[in-house]
Protein backbone atom coordinates (compact mmCIF):
# COMPACT_ATOMS: atom_id res chain seq x y z
CA UNK A 1 0.00 0.00 0.00
CA UNK A 2 1.33 3.49 -0.81
CA UNK A 3 2.20 5.78 2.08
CA UNK A 4 -0.67 8.30 2.30
CA UNK A 5 0.17 9.82 5.70
CA UNK A 6 -0.20 13.58 5.99
CA UNK A 7 1.08 13.74 9.58
CA UNK A 8 4.37 12.53 11.04
CA UNK A 9 3.57 11.56 14.61
CA UNK A 10 3.95 8.70 17.08
CA UNK A 11 3.04 5.11 16.29
CA UNK A 12 -0.08 3.80 17.99
CA UNK A 13 1.91 1.72 20.50
CA UNK A 14 4.52 4.35 21.38
CA UNK A 15 2.76 5.76 24.45
CA UNK A 16 2.95 2.30 26.00
CA UNK A 17 6.46 1.49 24.81
CA UNK A 18 7.98 4.77 25.98
CA UNK A 19 6.04 5.52 29.16
CA UNK A 20 7.91 6.51 32.34
CA UNK A 21 8.21 2.90 33.58
CA UNK A 22 10.05 1.90 30.40
CA UNK A 23 12.75 4.57 30.55
CA UNK A 24 15.08 2.96 33.17
CA UNK A 25 15.40 -0.37 31.30
CA UNK A 26 15.79 1.44 27.98
CA UNK A 27 18.55 3.60 29.43
CA UNK A 28 20.28 0.52 30.83
CA UNK A 29 19.90 -1.23 27.49
CA UNK A 30 21.70 1.68 25.80
CA UNK A 31 24.54 1.29 28.32
CA UNK A 32 24.73 -2.46 27.74
CA UNK A 33 24.63 -2.21 23.97
CA UNK A 34 27.25 0.56 23.98
CA UNK A 35 29.49 -1.58 26.21
CA UNK A 36 29.31 -4.44 23.72
CA UNK A 37 29.94 -2.16 20.74
CA UNK A 38 33.01 -0.79 22.51
CA UNK A 39 34.38 -4.32 22.59
CA UNK A 40 33.74 -5.01 18.90
CA UNK A 41 30.70 -7.25 19.29
CA UNK A 42 28.76 -7.56 16.04
CA UNK A 43 25.89 -5.07 16.02
CA UNK A 44 22.98 -7.41 15.13
CA UNK A 45 23.88 -10.09 17.66
CA UNK A 46 24.69 -7.53 20.36
CA UNK A 47 21.35 -5.77 19.87
CA UNK A 48 19.50 -9.08 19.97
CA UNK A 49 21.31 -10.09 23.15
CA UNK A 50 20.46 -6.81 24.87
CA UNK A 51 16.93 -6.64 23.50
CA UNK A 52 16.12 -10.20 24.56
CA UNK A 53 17.57 -9.62 28.03
CA UNK A 54 15.42 -6.55 28.62
CA UNK A 55 12.38 -7.92 26.78
CA UNK A 56 12.31 -5.02 24.33
CA UNK A 57 9.81 -4.51 21.54
CA UNK A 58 10.99 -3.87 17.97
CA UNK A 59 10.57 -0.10 18.25
CA UNK A 60 12.27 -0.07 21.64
CA UNK A 61 15.22 -1.90 20.11
CA UNK A 62 15.31 0.69 17.34
CA UNK A 63 15.45 3.47 19.93
CA UNK A 64 18.31 1.69 21.71
CA UNK A 65 20.20 1.11 18.46
CA UNK A 66 19.93 4.76 17.41
CA UNK A 67 20.87 6.06 20.87
CA UNK A 68 23.93 3.89 21.52
CA UNK A 69 27.50 4.17 20.30
CA UNK A 70 30.85 2.74 21.27
CA UNK A 71 33.30 4.56 23.55
CA UNK A 72 35.53 5.11 20.53
CA UNK A 73 32.70 6.63 18.50
CA UNK A 74 31.69 8.83 21.43
CA UNK A 75 35.22 10.17 21.88
CA UNK A 76 35.59 11.05 18.21
CA UNK A 77 32.16 12.68 17.98
CA UNK A 78 32.93 14.85 21.01
CA UNK A 79 36.26 15.88 19.50
CA UNK A 80 34.73 16.95 16.18
CA UNK A 81 31.56 18.61 17.48
CA UNK A 82 31.30 22.38 17.00
CA UNK A 83 29.02 24.51 19.18
CA UNK A 84 26.47 26.87 17.55
CA UNK A 85 28.34 29.86 18.97
CA UNK A 86 31.43 28.79 17.00
CA UNK A 87 29.63 28.40 13.66
CA UNK A 88 29.12 32.04 12.65
CA UNK A 89 30.60 32.86 9.26
CA UNK A 90 31.13 29.20 8.35
CA UNK A 91 29.67 27.34 5.38
CA UNK A 92 26.99 24.98 6.66
CA UNK A 93 26.10 21.73 4.88
CA UNK A 94 22.67 20.47 5.91
CA UNK A 95 21.78 16.78 5.67
CA UNK A 96 18.36 17.77 4.40
CA UNK A 97 16.37 14.55 4.62
CA UNK A 98 17.82 13.69 8.03
CA UNK A 99 17.20 17.12 9.56
CA UNK A 100 13.73 17.77 8.16
CA UNK A 101 12.29 14.33 8.92
CA UNK A 102 13.44 14.54 12.54
CA UNK A 103 11.98 18.03 12.95
CA UNK A 104 8.74 16.97 11.24
CA UNK A 105 8.52 14.06 13.68
CA UNK A 106 9.18 16.33 16.67
CA UNK A 107 6.56 18.85 15.62
CA UNK A 108 4.10 16.03 14.98
CA UNK A 109 4.37 14.78 18.56
CA UNK A 110 6.51 11.73 17.82
CA UNK A 111 8.92 10.47 20.45
CA UNK A 112 12.52 11.57 20.08
CA UNK A 113 15.53 10.24 21.96
CA UNK A 114 18.68 11.90 23.24
CA UNK A 115 21.43 9.44 22.53
CA UNK A 116 24.75 8.82 24.20
CA UNK A 117 26.41 11.40 21.94
CA UNK A 118 23.80 14.05 22.78
CA UNK A 119 22.11 13.90 19.38
CA UNK A 120 18.33 13.89 19.17
CA UNK A 121 16.96 11.16 16.92
CA UNK A 122 13.52 9.91 15.95
CA UNK A 123 12.31 6.48 14.86
CA UNK A 124 11.11 7.48 11.41
CA UNK A 125 12.34 5.73 8.32
CA UNK A 126 12.36 6.94 4.73
CA UNK A 127 11.83 3.51 3.14
CA UNK A 128 12.99 5.05 -0.13
CA UNK A 129 10.30 7.73 -0.21
CA UNK A 130 9.85 11.19 1.26
CA UNK A 131 6.31 12.52 1.58
CA UNK A 132 5.18 16.03 2.38
CA UNK A 133 3.27 16.15 5.67
CA UNK A 134 1.54 18.90 7.62
CA UNK A 135 4.76 19.52 9.59
CA UNK A 136 7.00 20.03 6.53
CA UNK A 137 6.74 23.81 6.26
CA UNK A 138 6.91 24.36 10.05
CA UNK A 139 10.04 22.17 10.10
CA UNK A 140 11.61 24.31 7.37
CA UNK A 141 10.67 27.48 9.26
CA UNK A 142 12.18 26.07 12.46
CA UNK A 143 15.36 25.18 10.57
CA UNK A 144 15.50 28.72 9.23
CA UNK A 145 15.12 30.19 12.73
CA UNK A 146 17.98 28.01 13.98
CA UNK A 147 20.18 28.88 10.99
CA UNK A 148 19.51 32.58 11.57
CA UNK A 149 20.83 32.27 15.12
CA UNK A 150 23.88 30.29 13.99
CA UNK A 151 24.58 32.89 11.25
CA UNK A 152 26.60 30.86 8.72
CA UNK A 153 28.00 32.62 5.66
CA UNK A 154 26.32 30.17 3.31
CA UNK A 155 23.98 27.17 3.58
CA UNK A 156 23.93 24.16 1.26
CA UNK A 157 20.98 21.78 1.64
CA UNK A 158 21.95 18.32 0.36
CA UNK A 159 19.12 15.93 -0.55
CA UNK A 160 19.12 12.26 -1.54
CA UNK A 161 18.33 11.94 -5.25
CA UNK A 162 17.52 8.19 -4.93
CA UNK A 163 14.80 8.97 -2.36
CA UNK A 164 11.49 9.35 -4.17
CA UNK A 165 9.97 12.85 -4.03
CA UNK A 166 13.28 14.50 -3.12
CA UNK A 167 12.78 16.65 -6.22
CA UNK A 168 9.51 17.87 -4.74
CA UNK A 169 11.22 18.68 -1.45
CA UNK A 170 13.87 20.61 -3.40
CA UNK A 171 11.10 22.68 -5.00
CA UNK A 172 9.49 23.39 -1.62
CA UNK A 173 12.82 24.52 -0.17
CA UNK A 174 13.64 26.68 -3.18
CA UNK A 175 10.24 28.37 -2.98
CA UNK A 176 10.90 29.15 0.70
CA UNK A 177 14.37 30.48 -0.15
CA UNK A 178 13.04 32.72 -2.91
CA UNK A 179 10.30 34.15 -0.68
CA UNK A 180 12.73 34.99 2.15
CA UNK A 181 15.76 35.86 0.02
CA UNK A 182 18.09 33.52 1.92
CA UNK A 183 21.67 32.65 0.83
CA UNK A 184 20.82 28.96 0.58
CA UNK A 185 21.24 26.46 -2.21
CA UNK A 186 19.45 23.13 -2.54
CA UNK A 187 21.24 20.25 -4.24
CA UNK A 188 20.20 16.77 -5.26
CA UNK A 189 23.01 14.21 -5.06
CA UNK A 190 23.18 10.52 -5.76
CA UNK A 191 25.25 10.02 -2.61
CA UNK A 192 25.08 13.10 -0.35
CA UNK A 193 26.48 11.10 2.59
CA UNK A 194 29.83 10.88 0.81
CA UNK A 195 29.96 14.65 0.38
CA UNK A 196 28.99 15.25 4.01
CA UNK A 197 31.59 12.78 5.27
CA UNK A 198 34.43 14.26 3.21
CA UNK A 199 33.69 17.99 3.29
CA UNK A 200 35.86 20.43 5.23
CA UNK A 201 32.76 22.54 5.91
CA UNK A 202 30.52 22.30 8.95
CA UNK A 203 27.92 19.51 8.74
CA UNK A 204 24.43 19.52 10.28
CA UNK A 205 23.26 15.95 10.80
CA UNK A 206 22.46 13.28 13.38
CA UNK A 207 23.35 10.40 11.04
CA UNK A 208 25.79 8.18 12.92
CA UNK A 209 27.61 7.02 9.80
CA UNK A 210 28.32 10.61 8.79
CA UNK A 211 29.27 11.65 12.33
CA UNK A 212 31.91 8.94 12.49
CA UNK A 213 33.70 10.29 9.38
CA UNK A 214 33.02 14.02 9.00
CA UNK A 215 35.59 16.59 10.05
CA UNK A 216 33.27 18.89 12.01
CA UNK A 217 29.60 18.68 12.86
CA UNK A 218 26.86 20.65 14.55
CA UNK A 219 24.16 19.17 16.79
CA UNK A 220 21.57 21.02 14.74
CA UNK A 221 18.38 19.20 15.73
CA UNK A 222 19.08 19.65 19.43
CA UNK A 223 19.75 23.36 18.90
CA UNK A 224 16.65 23.88 16.76
CA UNK A 225 14.41 22.20 19.31
CA UNK A 226 15.85 24.33 22.11
CA UNK A 227 14.64 27.47 20.39
CA UNK A 228 11.28 25.94 19.46
CA UNK A 229 8.51 28.17 20.88
CA UNK A 230 6.12 26.71 23.45
CA UNK A 231 3.04 25.12 21.91
CA UNK A 232 -0.03 23.33 23.15
CA UNK A 233 1.80 20.06 22.60
CA UNK A 234 5.10 19.73 24.46
CA UNK A 235 7.93 17.98 22.67
CA UNK A 236 8.18 14.28 23.54
CA UNK A 237 11.94 14.00 24.07
CA UNK A 238 13.29 11.09 26.13
CA UNK A 239 16.84 11.22 27.46
CA UNK A 240 18.52 7.83 27.05
CA UNK A 241 22.01 9.05 27.87
CA UNK A 242 23.85 6.94 30.40
CA UNK A 243 23.75 8.36 33.91
CA UNK A 244 26.61 6.09 34.90
CA UNK A 245 29.07 3.88 33.07
CA UNK A 246 29.09 0.33 34.46
CA UNK A 247 32.25 -1.75 34.51
CA UNK A 248 30.41 -4.46 32.60
CA UNK A 249 26.96 -4.83 31.06
CA UNK A 250 24.19 -6.28 33.18
CA UNK A 251 23.54 -9.18 30.84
Amino acid sequence: MPDKRTHRGPASEDDRLFCADQIPPLRQAVEDYSWLLSRDYAQPSALKLVGDHWGLDRRQRLAVMRSACSDQQLTRRRQTQIQPTEAAGRILLVDGNNILISLEAALGGAYLFVGRDGCVRDLSGLHGTWRKVSQTLPAIELSAAAIDQISPSRVRWLLDRPVSNSGRLKTILEKFIKKDGRPWTVELHQNPDKILRQSSDLVATSDSVILDDCLQWLNFIQFALKIHPCTDRPLAIIDLQSKSIPEKPLI
